[in-house]
This record gives C-alpha cells, structure tokens and sequence, in this order.
C-alpha cells in the first residue's frame, strides 16, 4: 500500500469544502465544512456566501485533514482540486488553495472534473471501476447518464437534463410545501410515509419520440406546484407525505428507467449511481429492483459520498497520479462550465483546449 500515491483532495464547487485524503483506492480522511445552514434562510445557495465560507473553512478543514489521516502535508504524492463545473467564486477559492499548497509542498497539482470525481468516488467503496462504467450521476445541479471508458481521459456524456436537474426539483417542490431546504431528505423522509401512486404525475421525456437518454423535470415541477395550488385555492388540505412520495416516484421512475435502458443499449452489465440525489432511498431501492432484474451490478456509494466531498477529489486524483496522467501547471483556473468530457485540466503541455478566457467569465458570473 505504501506504494499507491497519496493524494489530497479539495472540492468548493458549490456549498461545501470537503476535504479528502486517499492513499490509491483507500480513503484516509474525509472533512467537510458545510455552509448549508447559512444558505438555508436564502431557500438556496447564495454563490457571494458561498466563497467567503469557503476562504474561511479551507486552513482548517485541511488541517483536520491531515490530522485525521495521521500524516504530514510533505508526505503528499500530489494535489488534486474541482477545477469545474460549479459557481466560479467558489471554485476559484479551491482552485487558488490547491495552487497554493502545490506550489509551497512542490507537490504536482490536478485540476479535476466535479462530475468525473463523483464518479470515481465508488473505488473507495467497492474496488476498481469496471471498464467502461455506466454512471447516472443526479444532484442538486446535474442529472447526466455518462458512459466512462477511462474515468481519468474518456467520458462520454449520453444524456442529460434539459432544463431543471433532479435535484433542483426537489429543492423546488419542497419549497411550495414549506419544507425548507434543502428539499431533498425532507422529502425522501415523508415520502415514506405517502402512497406513491396518489397522484399521476408526469413522467418527461418518455415518448417514444423523444430522447431515449436524456432528462427533463421541469413540466414534473410545473404540474406539482399547479396541483398543490389548486388543492389550496379549493381550500382543500393538502396531503404532503402523498404529495412527496408522488412527485419522488416520478422523477425515480424516469432516471432508473433510462439508466437500465442505456446500460442494456451499451451492453454494459453495471450501473454506477452518484451525486447528491444517490442519497435517496427511493432511488436506491428502485434502481437496485431493476438492475437485478435486467441482470445488471448496481454501485452505488454509502449517502456520505455521494453528496460533494473531498474524497471523491483526492480519488480521482490518486487515479491521474497512478495513470501518469500530466499534472495541471499552476496557470489553472476555475472553468465554471468545464465540460464532462475533459476529466482533467492538464498543463498546456499535454492540452490543446484553451481555458486562458476563464478568469474573464468568472469576473462576468461574479458580478453580473
């Protein structure tokens, strides 16, 4: 084991500084500072807030890091950062941090990709990515059905959401309830106790006209606002765990549906299930009933994670190391729209795509 890179990882795409520490496919160390509580009152994530809980969080959560993995920062093999997508001022906090640590240890530094990481995060639990992984990544602001021959240099993106992400829904949905955010364990827990064959709602994109591969939510959270609305203008209570368990079933149905699909269409015999919303158990349950079914392994990560978190950083990172893949150099910027097919920023040596426009378009996001 002492062999295998030991890399640290640092992930501020969006409201959480995680923090992780793996040494190969063995995960060390995992600290998280959330700012979730802060945005809480804002009924979302507020990026201005977001950066500055960040710059305040990263010393520490990486000291706590290190002291929980028991070793020094000199005994890194490497240092890996989101270097996008996500909300800019945030990644440009952990993309600056990362410069820094890489540049005063000496240590090489890899820009990474969030979506890629959340993905790669499953070694950690359960061995080696098969190759090619079927990956139905969902969360706050991504629901994507990605097809990875090599996590570290091939993502194919087969579908994604074309308007509102799953998890964005149920941040929405749980709104209109007065559930407070974020919405999605709020749900998922009343959803429980709710009948989820109550109410029909929609089930987009599943014409045989339409995209076999990719995701739509809005016109879902559209017709459940609309049904809530006329329930209370009728006076009418309104039968929040139904409701809930409803509106879960929906989006489940759709996302295992797809996933089942593209690995039968692939001929792929997994299914890795990632982000955020991987934490719902409705969604765990139903994938795993259908994998089986269609003969297909389900790996999905425990719900710690699968929300965003260092480890998944420093995992895809220890993969670049061990692959001798080339190290970002320290001109790397946060690309707030870093496509899924780039899993890493390299440095210009081994890059032909230029990220030089970045800072300017971060500038543009930050202050529109």
């Amino acid at each position: 084991m002492a062999d295998e890179p030991l890399v640290l990882g640092i992930e501020t795409s969006c409201d959480e500084t995680g923090v992780g520490i793996v040494r190969g496919t063995t995960l060390l160390a995992d600290a998280v500072a959330s700012s979730v509580d802060t945005h809480a009152r804002f009924g979302g994530v507020v990026p201005e807030i977001a950066s500055r809980a960040h710059l305040e969080a990263m010393v520490p959560t990486i000291e706590r890091a290190l002291k929980d993995a028991g070793i020094s920062a000199r005994d890194l093999d490497g240092i890996a950062v989101t270097a996008g997508p996500g909300l800019a001022g945030a990644l440009l906090v952990g993309v600056s941090a990362a410069k820094a640590y890489a540049y005063a240890l000496g240590k090489p530094l890899y820009g990474v990709n969030h979506l890629a990481s959340h993905i790669c995060v499953d070694q950690l639990e359960h061995g080696p990515l098969p190759e090619p992984t079927m990956a139905l990544l969902v969360s706050g602001g991504h629901s994507s059905l990605l097809l990875a021959p090599d996590i570290t240099r091939d993502v194919r993106p087969l579908g994604a959401t074309i308007d509102d992400a799953a998890g964005e829904a149920f941040d929405k949905i749980a709104r209109v309830l007065d559930l407070g955010f974020p919405g999605g364990p709020v749900i998922d827990r009343l959803a429980r106790e709710g009948d989820p064959a109550a109410i029909a709602f929609p089930r987009g994109l599943t014409g045989p006209r339409d995209a076999p591969y990719d995701f739509s939510f809005s016109g879902l959270k559209t017709s459940v606002a609309r049904w809530i609305e006329a329930r209370r203008a009728a006076g009418e209570e309104v039968p929040v765990r139904d409701v809930a368990a409803s509106f879960q079933e929906a989006v489940v149905d759709v996302l295992t549906r797809k996933a089942v699909r593209a690995c039968k269409d692939e001929g792929v015999d997994h299914l890795m299930i990632g982000g955020g919303v991987a934490a719902n158990s409705r969604l765990r349950a139903l994938a795993e009933e259908r994998c089986e079914r269609a003969g297909i392994r389900l790996r999905v990560p425990r719900p710690g994670l699968c929300t965003d978190n260092g480890a998944m950083v420093a995992a895809l990172g220890a993969e670049m190391v061990a692959r001798n893949r080339p190290a970002s150099d320290l001109e790397l910027s946060a690309d707030s729209s870093l496509p899924v097919t780039e899993p890493h920023v390299p440095g210009a040596h081994g890059h032909s795509h230029s990220h030089d426009h970045v800072h300017e378009v971060s500038k543009e996001n930050l202050y529109p």
